[in-house]
Protein backbone atom coordinates (compact mmCIF):
# COMPACT_ATOMS: atom_id res chain seq x y z
CA UNK A 1 0.00 0.00 0.00
CA UNK A 2 1.33 3.59 -0.82
CA UNK A 3 1.75 6.15 1.19
CA UNK A 4 -0.18 9.37 0.88
CA UNK A 5 1.29 12.36 -0.72
CA UNK A 6 0.18 14.97 1.95
CA UNK A 7 2.62 17.73 1.50
CA UNK A 8 4.78 16.67 -1.02
CA UNK A 9 5.01 18.60 -4.42
CA UNK A 10 8.35 17.18 -5.77
CA UNK A 11 7.03 14.06 -8.32
CA UNK A 12 10.81 12.48 -8.31
CA UNK A 13 10.36 11.98 -4.22
CA UNK A 14 6.90 11.12 -4.71
CA UNK A 15 7.51 8.40 -7.10
CA UNK A 16 10.69 7.29 -5.92
CA UNK A 17 9.67 6.92 -2.32
CA UNK A 18 6.96 4.72 -3.12
CA UNK A 19 3.75 7.59 -2.61
CA UNK A 20 0.23 7.30 -4.24
CA UNK A 21 0.52 9.50 -7.24
CA UNK A 22 -3.25 10.10 -9.12
CA UNK A 23 -1.87 10.64 -12.22
CA UNK A 24 -2.38 13.40 -14.49
CA UNK A 25 0.15 13.05 -17.45
CA UNK A 26 -2.22 12.48 -19.76
CA UNK A 27 -2.27 15.94 -20.12
CA UNK A 28 1.44 16.49 -21.02
CA UNK A 29 -0.26 15.29 -24.64
CA UNK A 30 -3.12 16.99 -24.48
CA UNK A 31 -0.89 20.36 -23.74
CA UNK A 32 1.59 19.29 -26.77
CA UNK A 33 -1.37 18.64 -29.26
CA UNK A 34 -1.98 22.45 -29.07
CA UNK A 35 -0.96 24.98 -31.68
CA UNK A 36 0.04 26.78 -28.23
CA UNK A 37 3.15 26.75 -26.60
CA UNK A 38 3.13 29.27 -24.33
CA UNK A 39 0.72 28.32 -21.42
CA UNK A 40 -1.01 30.07 -18.85
CA UNK A 41 -3.27 28.22 -15.94
CA UNK A 42 -4.76 29.63 -12.78
CA UNK A 43 -6.48 27.40 -10.00
CA UNK A 44 -6.84 28.13 -6.18
CA UNK A 45 -4.34 27.68 -3.64
CA UNK A 46 -3.87 24.20 -2.74
CA UNK A 47 -4.62 22.52 -6.06
CA UNK A 48 -1.64 20.87 -6.65
CA UNK A 49 0.02 23.54 -9.20
CA UNK A 50 3.27 22.48 -7.71
CA UNK A 51 3.44 19.04 -8.62
CA UNK A 52 1.56 19.36 -11.51
CA UNK A 53 5.25 21.41 -12.87
CA UNK A 54 7.08 19.07 -11.25
CA UNK A 55 5.46 16.04 -13.22
CA UNK A 56 6.29 18.40 -16.15
CA UNK A 57 9.99 19.03 -15.33
CA UNK A 58 11.02 15.26 -14.31
CA UNK A 59 8.98 14.60 -18.03
CA UNK A 60 10.87 16.49 -20.39
CA UNK A 61 14.47 16.89 -18.96
CA UNK A 62 17.19 15.90 -20.83
CA UNK A 63 18.91 14.63 -18.01
CA UNK A 64 16.01 12.14 -16.74
CA UNK A 65 16.48 10.30 -19.94
CA UNK A 66 18.30 7.32 -17.94
CA UNK A 67 15.10 7.45 -14.87
CA UNK A 68 12.05 7.94 -17.45
CA UNK A 69 11.18 4.13 -16.73
CA UNK A 70 11.35 4.25 -13.07
CA UNK A 71 9.68 7.51 -12.76
CA UNK A 72 6.34 7.18 -15.41
CA UNK A 73 6.25 3.43 -16.01
CA UNK A 74 3.09 3.11 -14.31
CA UNK A 75 1.34 6.27 -15.71
CA UNK A 76 -0.74 7.31 -18.63
CA UNK A 77 2.23 9.11 -20.49
CA UNK A 78 4.48 6.43 -19.72
CA UNK A 79 3.06 3.75 -21.50
CA UNK A 80 1.91 6.59 -24.14
CA UNK A 81 5.70 8.77 -24.26
CA UNK A 82 5.11 11.50 -26.96
CA UNK A 83 8.33 12.46 -29.23
CA UNK A 84 9.67 15.42 -27.26
CA UNK A 85 10.03 13.39 -24.19
CA UNK A 86 13.48 14.20 -22.25
CA UNK A 87 14.29 16.72 -25.19
CA UNK A 88 14.42 20.14 -23.10
CA UNK A 89 16.58 22.40 -21.00
CA UNK A 90 14.46 23.39 -17.77
CA UNK A 91 14.54 26.59 -16.51
CA UNK A 92 12.15 26.64 -13.28
CA UNK A 93 11.23 29.63 -11.92
CA UNK A 94 9.10 30.10 -8.12
CA UNK A 95 8.27 33.48 -7.48
CA UNK A 96 6.36 32.85 -3.63
CA UNK A 97 8.17 33.79 -0.66
CA UNK A 98 9.10 37.57 -1.75
CA UNK A 99 9.87 39.81 0.26
CA UNK A 100 7.08 42.67 -0.38
CA UNK A 101 8.03 45.13 2.82
CA UNK A 102 9.00 47.77 0.45
CA UNK A 103 10.22 48.15 -3.15
CA UNK A 104 13.96 47.73 -2.39
CA UNK A 105 13.51 44.52 -0.77
CA UNK A 106 10.84 43.28 -3.38
CA UNK A 107 13.48 44.01 -6.22
CA UNK A 108 16.29 42.69 -4.37
CA UNK A 109 14.72 39.05 -3.34
CA UNK A 110 13.01 39.06 -7.04
CA UNK A 111 16.32 39.19 -8.14
CA UNK A 112 17.53 36.42 -5.64
CA UNK A 113 14.51 34.27 -6.89
CA UNK A 114 16.03 34.34 -10.80
CA UNK A 115 19.87 34.24 -9.48
CA UNK A 116 19.09 30.89 -7.63
CA UNK A 117 16.89 29.60 -10.67
CA UNK A 118 19.62 30.08 -13.22
CA UNK A 119 22.78 29.06 -10.75
CA UNK A 120 20.78 25.51 -10.73
CA UNK A 121 20.07 25.13 -14.28
CA UNK A 122 23.59 26.00 -14.82
CA UNK A 123 24.98 23.53 -12.47
CA UNK A 124 22.43 20.69 -13.63
CA UNK A 125 23.61 21.49 -16.97
CA UNK A 126 26.76 22.13 -17.31
CA UNK A 127 26.96 25.47 -18.74
CA UNK A 128 30.34 27.78 -18.71
CA UNK A 129 28.87 31.01 -17.60
CA UNK A 130 29.65 33.92 -15.05
CA UNK A 131 26.65 34.97 -13.01
CA UNK A 132 27.23 38.71 -12.61
CA UNK A 133 26.10 39.53 -9.24
CA UNK A 134 26.30 43.61 -10.60
CA UNK A 135 23.40 42.35 -12.96
CA UNK A 136 19.53 42.97 -12.66
CA UNK A 137 17.46 39.79 -12.28
CA UNK A 138 16.38 40.72 -16.28
CA UNK A 139 20.03 41.01 -17.70
CA UNK A 140 21.03 37.95 -15.76
CA UNK A 141 18.43 35.75 -17.43
CA UNK A 142 19.31 37.78 -20.76
CA UNK A 143 23.00 36.79 -20.62
CA UNK A 144 22.10 33.11 -19.84
CA UNK A 145 20.24 32.80 -23.30
CA UNK A 146 22.92 34.45 -24.92
CA UNK A 147 25.03 31.79 -23.28
CA UNK A 148 22.94 28.95 -24.15
CA UNK A 149 22.09 29.52 -27.61
CA UNK A 150 26.50 30.06 -27.78
CA UNK A 151 27.29 26.41 -26.15
CA UNK A 152 23.82 23.95 -27.22
CA UNK A 153 23.72 25.72 -30.55
CA UNK A 154 20.07 23.49 -31.68
CA UNK A 155 18.46 22.90 -28.47
CA UNK A 156 16.07 24.57 -26.70
CA UNK A 157 14.28 25.70 -23.25
CA UNK A 158 11.32 24.97 -21.47
CA UNK A 159 10.32 27.78 -18.76
CA UNK A 160 8.52 26.59 -15.83
CA UNK A 161 6.91 29.20 -13.60
CA UNK A 162 5.18 28.73 -10.41
CA UNK A 163 3.63 31.05 -8.04
CA UNK A 164 4.04 33.86 -10.41
CA UNK A 165 1.80 36.02 -9.43
CA UNK A 166 2.24 35.09 -5.13
CA UNK A 167 4.11 38.26 -4.36
CA UNK A 168 1.63 40.66 -7.35
CA UNK A 169 -1.13 39.38 -4.53
CA UNK A 170 0.75 40.72 -1.62
CA UNK A 171 1.32 43.87 -3.65
CA UNK A 172 -2.01 44.23 -4.18
CA UNK A 173 -3.39 43.88 -0.90
CA UNK A 174 -1.01 46.52 1.05
CA UNK A 175 0.84 48.17 -1.63
CA UNK A 176 -0.99 49.56 -4.77
CA UNK A 177 1.61 52.00 -6.04
CA UNK A 178 4.22 49.28 -5.62
CA UNK A 179 2.74 46.99 -7.76
CA UNK A 180 2.10 49.62 -10.38
CA UNK A 181 5.57 51.05 -10.23
CA UNK A 182 6.94 47.03 -10.58
CA UNK A 183 4.81 46.22 -13.48
CA UNK A 184 4.81 49.87 -15.30
CA UNK A 185 6.46 50.48 -18.60
CA UNK A 186 9.61 50.39 -17.06
CA UNK A 187 9.54 48.20 -14.06
CA UNK A 188 11.45 45.45 -12.88
CA UNK A 189 9.24 42.49 -13.21
CA UNK A 190 7.49 43.70 -16.92
CA UNK A 191 11.11 43.96 -18.19
CA UNK A 192 12.27 40.21 -16.84
CA UNK A 193 9.13 39.36 -19.23
CA UNK A 194 10.10 41.08 -22.02
CA UNK A 195 13.41 39.44 -21.69
CA UNK A 196 11.38 36.42 -21.38
CA UNK A 197 9.77 37.07 -24.37
CA UNK A 198 12.60 37.92 -26.53
CA UNK A 199 13.95 33.85 -25.47
CA UNK A 200 11.00 32.53 -27.50
CA UNK A 201 12.75 33.86 -30.63
CA UNK A 202 15.92 31.92 -29.67
CA UNK A 203 16.19 29.25 -27.41
CA UNK A 204 12.57 29.24 -25.18
CA UNK A 205 10.58 26.48 -26.82
CA UNK A 206 7.78 26.07 -24.35
CA UNK A 207 6.37 27.94 -21.34
CA UNK A 208 4.15 26.75 -18.37
CA UNK A 209 2.93 29.38 -15.86
CA UNK A 210 1.34 29.00 -13.12
CA UNK A 211 -0.44 31.05 -10.50
CA UNK A 212 -3.81 31.73 -8.32
CA UNK A 213 -5.51 34.97 -10.46
CA UNK A 214 -4.43 36.86 -13.52
CA UNK A 215 -3.75 39.75 -11.59
CA UNK A 216 -0.47 41.01 -13.87
CA UNK A 217 -1.28 40.14 -16.85
CA UNK A 218 -2.93 43.04 -18.67
CA UNK A 219 -0.15 45.30 -17.06
CA UNK A 220 2.59 42.98 -18.88
CA UNK A 221 0.84 42.09 -22.07
CA UNK A 222 2.83 44.57 -24.32
CA UNK A 223 5.89 42.90 -22.86
CA UNK A 224 4.36 39.55 -22.72
CA UNK A 225 1.53 38.97 -24.90
CA UNK A 226 2.26 35.63 -26.03
CA UNK A 227 0.63 32.89 -23.41
CA UNK A 228 -2.71 31.48 -23.60
CA UNK A 229 -4.33 31.21 -21.02
CA UNK A 230 -6.21 27.49 -20.54
CA UNK A 231 -7.78 28.63 -17.10
CA UNK A 232 -11.43 28.45 -18.62
CA UNK A 233 -10.71 25.79 -20.91
CA UNK A 234 -13.15 22.89 -21.49
CA UNK A 235 -10.40 20.21 -21.57
CA UNK A 236 -8.76 21.06 -18.79
CA UNK A 237 -11.48 21.37 -16.26
CA UNK A 238 -10.01 18.35 -14.32
CA UNK A 239 -6.21 18.49 -15.10
CA UNK A 240 -5.70 20.09 -11.35
CA UNK A 241 -7.55 18.76 -8.51
CA UNK A 242 -8.97 15.32 -8.06
CA UNK A 243 -12.66 14.17 -9.50
CA UNK A 244 -14.55 11.97 -7.75
CA UNK A 245 -13.35 8.62 -9.37
CA UNK A 246 -10.25 9.80 -8.37
CA UNK A 247 -11.19 9.95 -4.68
CA UNK A 248 -13.16 6.76 -4.12
CA UNK A 249 -9.61 5.43 -6.38
CA UNK A 250 -7.66 6.61 -3.84
CA UNK A 251 -9.41 5.31 -0.72
CA UNK A 252 -9.23 1.65 -2.66
CA UNK A 253 -6.17 1.78 -2.86
CA UNK A 254 -5.77 2.66 1.15
CA UNK A 255 -7.43 -0.42 1.44
CA UNK A 256 -10.58 1.87 3.16
CA UNK A 257 -13.66 -0.91 2.96
CA UNK A 258 -16.88 -0.37 0.96
CA UNK A 259 -18.70 0.62 4.47
CA UNK A 260 -16.22 2.57 5.22
CA UNK A 261 -15.58 4.71 2.04
CA UNK A 262 -19.95 5.27 1.90
CA UNK A 263 -19.40 7.07 5.47
CA UNK A 264 -15.79 9.21 4.55
CA UNK A 265 -17.19 10.20 0.57
CA UNK A 266 -20.15 12.59 1.95
CA UNK A 267 -18.00 14.21 4.61
CA UNK A 268 -15.35 14.82 2.03
CA UNK A 269 -17.87 16.16 -0.50
CA UNK A 270 -19.86 18.51 1.95
CA UNK A 271 -16.23 19.91 2.64
CA UNK A 272 -13.69 19.76 -0.19
CA UNK A 273 -16.11 19.53 -3.56
CA UNK A 274 -18.05 21.18 -6.01
CA UNK A 275 -15.52 23.27 -7.71
CA UNK A 276 -16.32 23.74 -11.34
CA UNK A 277 -14.16 25.95 -13.74
CA UNK A 278 -15.48 25.52 -17.34
CA UNK A 279 -18.80 26.50 -17.31
CA UNK A 280 -20.66 23.98 -18.46
CA UNK A 281 -17.89 20.90 -17.14
CA UNK A 282 -20.68 18.17 -16.01
CA UNK A 283 -17.75 17.44 -13.53
CA UNK A 284 -17.02 19.22 -10.36
CA UNK A 285 -13.29 19.06 -8.75
CA UNK A 286 -12.64 18.41 -5.15
CA UNK A 287 -9.30 20.44 -3.77
CA UNK A 288 -6.97 17.64 -3.51
CA UNK A 289 -4.62 19.04 -1.03
CA UNK A 290 -7.77 19.60 1.30
CA UNK A 291 -8.45 15.65 0.73
CA UNK A 292 -5.07 13.92 1.15
CA UNK A 293 -4.97 16.44 4.36
CA UNK A 294 -8.22 14.49 5.43
CA UNK A 295 -7.15 11.04 4.34
CA UNK A 296 -3.94 10.76 5.45
CA UNK A 297 -5.41 12.20 8.74
CA UNK A 298 -7.88 9.18 8.68
CA UNK A 299 -5.26 6.62 7.81
CA UNK A 300 -2.77 8.06 10.74
CA UNK A 301 -5.68 8.41 13.43
CA UNK A 302 -8.05 5.94 11.94
CA UNK A 303 -11.01 7.23 12.76
CA UNK A 304 -12.44 11.37 11.14
CA UNK A 305 -9.94 13.61 11.93
CA UNK A 306 -11.69 16.76 14.38
CA UNK A 307 -10.28 19.66 12.50
CA UNK A 308 -11.52 19.43 8.99
CA UNK A 309 -10.05 22.33 7.59
CA UNK A 310 -6.44 22.31 8.19
CA UNK A 311 -4.87 24.97 9.71
CA UNK A 312 -2.21 25.61 6.93
CA UNK A 313 -4.72 25.66 4.08
CA UNK A 314 -7.00 28.30 6.06
CA UNK A 315 -4.12 30.70 6.48
CA UNK A 316 -2.92 29.86 3.15
CA UNK A 317 -6.49 31.62 1.66
CA UNK A 318 -6.43 34.06 4.62
CA UNK A 319 -3.43 36.08 2.98
CA UNK A 320 -4.85 36.00 0.05
CA UNK A 321 -8.13 37.78 0.69
CA UNK A 322 -6.30 41.24 1.20
CA UNK A 323 -6.01 41.67 -2.40
CA UNK A 324 -10.51 41.67 -1.94
CA UNK A 325 -9.76 45.15 -0.21
CA UNK A 326 -9.28 46.94 -3.17
CA UNK A 327 -13.04 46.76 -3.60
CA UNK A 328 -15.04 49.91 -1.86
CA UNK A 329 -15.75 48.49 1.44
CA UNK A 330 -19.82 48.93 1.08
CA UNK A 331 -19.47 46.90 -2.25
CA UNK A 332 -17.37 44.41 -0.41
CA UNK A 333 -20.06 44.01 2.31
CA UNK A 334 -22.93 43.58 -0.48
CA UNK A 335 -20.90 40.68 -1.94
CA UNK A 336 -20.35 38.56 0.71
CA UNK A 337 -23.77 39.12 2.23
CA UNK A 338 -24.24 37.28 -0.95
CA UNK A 339 -22.40 34.98 -1.14
CA UNK A 340 -22.87 34.15 2.67
CA UNK A 341 -26.52 33.87 2.20
CA UNK A 342 -26.38 31.32 -0.73
CA UNK A 343 -28.39 33.95 -3.19
CA UNK A 344 -25.20 33.88 -5.44
CA UNK A 345 -24.05 36.20 -7.60
CA UNK A 346 -24.28 36.14 -11.50
CA UNK A 347 -21.47 38.03 -13.14
CA UNK A 348 -19.37 37.58 -16.24
CA UNK A 349 -15.59 36.42 -14.50
CA UNK A 350 -12.56 39.07 -15.42
CA UNK A 351 -9.94 37.20 -17.77
CA UNK A 352 -7.72 40.16 -16.60
CA UNK A 353 -6.84 42.59 -14.33
CA UNK A 354 -5.45 46.05 -14.31
CA UNK A 355 -4.53 47.99 -11.32
CA UNK A 356 -5.62 51.05 -13.05
CA UNK A 357 -9.09 49.81 -13.17
CA UNK A 358 -11.91 50.70 -10.87
CA UNK A 359 -12.27 47.15 -8.89
CA UNK A 360 -15.87 46.98 -8.76
CA UNK A 361 -18.57 44.13 -8.11
CA UNK A 362 -17.39 42.52 -11.59
CA UNK A 363 -13.67 42.45 -10.41
CA UNK A 364 -14.26 41.17 -6.76
CA UNK A 365 -16.42 38.46 -7.83
CA UNK A 366 -13.78 37.34 -9.96
CA UNK A 367 -11.12 37.29 -7.80
CA UNK A 368 -13.02 35.20 -5.31
CA UNK A 369 -13.86 32.93 -8.11
CA UNK A 370 -9.86 33.00 -8.47
CA UNK A 371 -9.00 32.65 -4.92
CA UNK A 372 -11.08 29.59 -4.38
CA UNK A 373 -14.01 31.54 -2.29
CA UNK A 374 -16.45 31.25 -5.15
CA UNK A 375 -17.42 28.77 -8.08
CA UNK A 376 -19.39 28.30 -11.11
CA UNK A 377 -22.67 26.48 -9.76
CA UNK A 378 -24.91 27.49 -12.66
CA UNK A 379 -25.52 28.90 -15.97
CA UNK A 380 -28.03 31.68 -15.82
CA UNK A 381 -28.48 33.49 -19.31
CA UNK A 382 -25.21 32.15 -20.74
CA UNK A 383 -24.15 33.38 -17.41
CA UNK A 384 -21.83 32.16 -14.34
CA UNK A 385 -23.89 31.92 -11.13
CA UNK A 386 -21.71 31.79 -8.39
CA UNK A 387 -21.49 30.43 -5.37
CA UNK A 388 -19.06 29.17 -2.09
CA UNK A 389 -18.02 25.65 -3.68
CA UNK A 390 -18.04 23.83 -0.26
CA UNK A 391 -18.70 23.86 3.56
CA UNK A 392 -14.18 23.98 4.36
CA UNK A 393 -14.17 27.02 2.18
CA UNK A 394 -17.72 28.67 4.31
CA UNK A 395 -15.99 28.30 7.47
CA UNK A 396 -12.72 30.30 5.92
CA UNK A 397 -15.00 32.95 4.12
CA UNK A 398 -17.18 33.20 7.20
CA UNK A 399 -13.70 34.21 9.01
CA UNK A 400 -13.47 36.87 6.35
CA UNK A 401 -16.68 38.10 6.93
CA UNK A 402 -16.16 38.34 10.46
CA UNK A 403 -13.32 40.11 9.88
CA UNK A 404 -14.61 42.78 7.59
CA UNK A 405 -17.56 43.67 9.77
CA UNK A 406 -15.35 44.02 12.79
CA UNK A 407 -12.81 46.11 10.31
CA UNK A 408 -15.86 48.31 9.39
CA UNK A 409 -17.24 48.82 12.48
CA UNK A 410 -13.91 49.46 14.16
CA UNK A 411 -13.58 46.98 16.87
CA UNK A 412 -12.53 43.15 17.59
CA UNK A 413 -13.51 40.15 19.42
CA UNK A 414 -11.13 38.39 21.32
CA UNK A 415 -10.26 34.48 20.59
CA UNK A 416 -11.03 34.01 24.49
CA UNK A 417 -14.88 35.04 23.99
CA UNK A 418 -14.93 32.13 21.23
CA UNK A 419 -14.02 29.96 23.64
CA UNK A 420 -16.44 31.11 26.35
CA UNK A 421 -19.25 30.77 23.63
CA UNK A 422 -18.30 27.21 23.27
CA UNK A 423 -17.77 26.01 26.61
CA UNK A 424 -21.22 27.77 27.88
CA UNK A 425 -23.19 25.83 24.94
CA UNK A 426 -21.69 22.47 25.09
CA UNK A 427 -21.25 22.50 29.01
CA UNK A 428 -24.82 24.49 29.66
CA UNK A 429 -26.82 24.26 27.05
CA UNK A 430 -26.71 28.16 26.67
CA UNK A 431 -26.67 30.74 24.13
CA UNK A 432 -26.36 33.52 26.20
CA UNK A 433 -22.76 34.77 25.18
CA UNK A 434 -23.13 33.28 21.67
CA UNK A 435 -26.39 36.01 21.19
CA UNK A 436 -24.24 38.61 22.95
CA UNK A 437 -21.57 38.45 20.00
CA UNK A 438 -24.37 38.48 17.41
CA UNK A 439 -25.48 41.50 19.44
CA UNK A 440 -22.48 43.47 18.97
CA UNK A 441 -22.40 42.66 15.44
CA UNK A 442 -25.47 43.89 15.02
CA UNK A 443 -25.51 47.10 17.08
CA UNK A 444 -21.91 47.98 15.46
CA UNK A 445 -23.77 47.80 11.81
CA UNK A 446 -24.62 51.22 10.47
CA UNK A 447 -28.23 52.25 9.28
CA UNK A 448 -27.59 51.91 5.42
CA UNK A 449 -26.63 48.13 5.83
CA UNK A 450 -29.98 47.62 7.65
CA UNK A 451 -31.86 48.67 4.49
CA UNK A 452 -31.91 45.11 2.73
CA UNK A 453 -31.78 43.43 5.98
CA UNK A 454 -33.75 40.10 6.76
CA UNK A 455 -33.32 37.00 9.11
CA UNK A 456 -30.96 35.30 7.12
CA UNK A 457 -28.19 37.84 7.74
CA UNK A 458 -28.74 37.62 11.07
CA UNK A 459 -28.77 33.47 10.63
CA UNK A 460 -25.71 33.74 8.52
CA UNK A 461 -23.85 36.02 11.05
CA UNK A 462 -24.23 33.06 13.81
CA UNK A 463 -23.55 30.82 11.41
CA UNK A 464 -20.20 32.23 10.75
CA UNK A 465 -19.15 32.99 14.97
CA UNK A 466 -20.49 29.08 15.15
CA UNK A 467 -18.13 28.05 12.75
CA UNK A 468 -15.79 29.12 14.87
CA UNK A 469 -16.46 27.40 18.01
CA UNK A 470 -13.98 24.04 17.99
CA UNK A 471 -16.73 21.98 20.19
CA UNK A 472 -19.40 21.53 17.47
CA UNK A 473 -20.25 20.22 13.94
CA UNK A 474 -22.65 23.26 12.25
CA UNK A 475 -25.33 22.23 10.12
CA UNK A 476 -27.12 25.10 8.52
CA UNK A 477 -30.82 24.88 6.84
CA UNK A 478 -30.27 20.81 7.32
CA UNK A 479 -33.12 19.12 5.25
CA UNK A 480 -35.01 17.21 7.29
CA UNK A 481 -38.19 15.68 5.87
CA UNK A 482 -37.98 18.20 2.98
CA UNK A 483 -38.24 21.05 6.12
CA UNK A 484 -35.21 23.60 6.72
CA UNK A 485 -34.19 24.13 9.96
CA UNK A 486 -31.74 27.11 10.64
CA UNK A 487 -28.99 26.15 12.76
CA UNK A 488 -27.96 22.78 14.40
CA UNK A 489 -25.33 23.06 16.85
CA UNK A 490 -24.06 18.98 17.21
CA UNK A 491 -21.01 18.44 19.52
CA UNK A 492 -18.11 16.47 17.79
CA UNK A 493 -17.66 14.39 20.92
CA UNK A 494 -21.03 13.55 21.87
CA UNK A 495 -19.44 10.82 24.42
CA UNK A 496 -19.00 13.53 26.48
CA UNK A 497 -22.47 14.60 27.35
CA UNK A 498 -21.94 17.91 26.10
CA UNK A 499 -25.53 19.80 24.43
CA UNK A 500 -26.73 19.76 20.96
CA UNK A 501 -28.50 23.36 20.43
CA UNK A 502 -31.26 23.35 17.70
CA UNK A 503 -31.76 27.62 17.17
CA UNK A 504 -34.63 28.91 14.81
CA UNK A 505 -34.50 32.81 13.60
CA UNK A 506 -36.53 35.83 12.62
CA UNK A 507 -36.18 39.47 11.98
CA UNK A 508 -37.82 42.30 12.16
CA UNK A 509 -37.84 45.59 10.88
CA UNK A 510 -38.12 49.01 13.46
CA UNK A 511 -41.14 49.73 12.17
CA UNK A 512 -42.20 46.07 12.55
CA UNK A 513 -41.55 45.37 16.22
CA UNK A 514 -45.40 45.08 17.30
CA UNK A 515 -44.96 42.01 15.78
CA UNK A 516 -42.68 40.73 17.85
CA UNK A 517 -45.14 37.83 19.73
CA UNK A 518 -46.31 36.71 16.22
CA UNK A 519 -43.06 36.52 15.20
CA UNK A 520 -42.10 34.70 18.23
CA UNK A 521 -45.24 32.32 17.87
CA UNK A 522 -44.13 31.36 13.98
CA UNK A 523 -40.88 30.48 15.58
CA UNK A 524 -41.89 28.50 18.12
CA UNK A 525 -44.26 26.21 16.46
CA UNK A 526 -41.27 25.63 13.58
CA UNK A 527 -38.68 24.40 15.69
CA UNK A 528 -41.16 22.20 17.91
CA UNK A 529 -42.21 20.78 14.22
CA UNK A 530 -38.56 20.19 13.47
CA UNK A 531 -37.83 18.91 16.53
CA UNK A 532 -40.02 16.37 16.40
CA UNK A 533 -38.95 14.66 13.31
CA UNK A 534 -37.52 11.31 13.63
CA UNK A 535 -33.93 12.16 12.75
CA UNK A 536 -33.96 14.76 15.82
CA UNK A 537 -35.52 12.46 18.53
CA UNK A 538 -31.89 10.68 18.34
CA UNK A 539 -30.43 13.61 19.24
CA UNK A 540 -28.99 14.06 22.76
CA UNK A 541 -29.28 16.80 24.96
CA UNK A 542 -31.17 19.07 22.57
CA UNK A 543 -31.92 22.33 23.61
CA UNK A 544 -33.95 24.50 21.49
CA UNK A 545 -34.05 28.20 20.91
CA UNK A 546 -35.91 31.23 19.18
CA UNK A 547 -33.89 33.90 18.52
CA UNK A 548 -35.82 37.15 17.15
CA UNK A 549 -33.70 39.73 16.19
CA UNK A 550 -35.66 43.41 15.96
CA UNK A 551 -32.34 45.46 14.44
CA UNK A 552 -30.21 45.21 17.04
CA UNK A 553 -32.33 44.25 19.33
CA UNK A 554 -32.03 40.28 20.37
CA UNK A 555 -35.34 38.55 21.64
CA UNK A 556 -34.35 34.88 22.61
CA UNK A 557 -36.68 32.54 23.69
CA UNK A 558 -35.93 28.38 25.04
CA UNK A 559 -38.99 25.79 24.40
Amino acid sequence: MKKLPYGISNYDELIEENYYYVDKTKYIEKLENLAEKRIMFLRPRKFGKTLFTSMIENYYDVNKKDKFEELFKETYIGKNPTEMKNSYYILRFNFSGIDTENEKTTIDTFKEKVTNSIQKFVNRYKLDFYLNSELTAEGLLGSLMTAFEEQRNGEKIYVIIDEYDHFANELLGFRTEQFKSLVAKNGKVRKFYEILKEGTESVIDRIFITGVAPITLDSMTSGFNIVTDLTRDEQFNEMMGFTEKEVIKIMEDQEIDKEKQEELLPIMKENYDGYRFYKNSATRMYNSTMCLYFLSSYMRLGRIPDELVDTNIASDYSKIANMLRLCKSEERLKIINKTMTDEGIISEITEKFNPEMDFKETEMVSMLYYLGYLTIKDVIGGYPKLLIPNKAMKEIYGEYFLKVLSEEENFSVDNKEYTEISLEMALEGKIEKGINLLGKYLSNLSNRDYQNFDEKYVKVIFYCIAMSLKTFWVKSELEIEREYQDILLVPKETEKGYYTILIEFKYLKKDEENNLRQKQEEARKQIIKYSNKEEMKAAKNLKRFTVVAVVDKIYVEEI
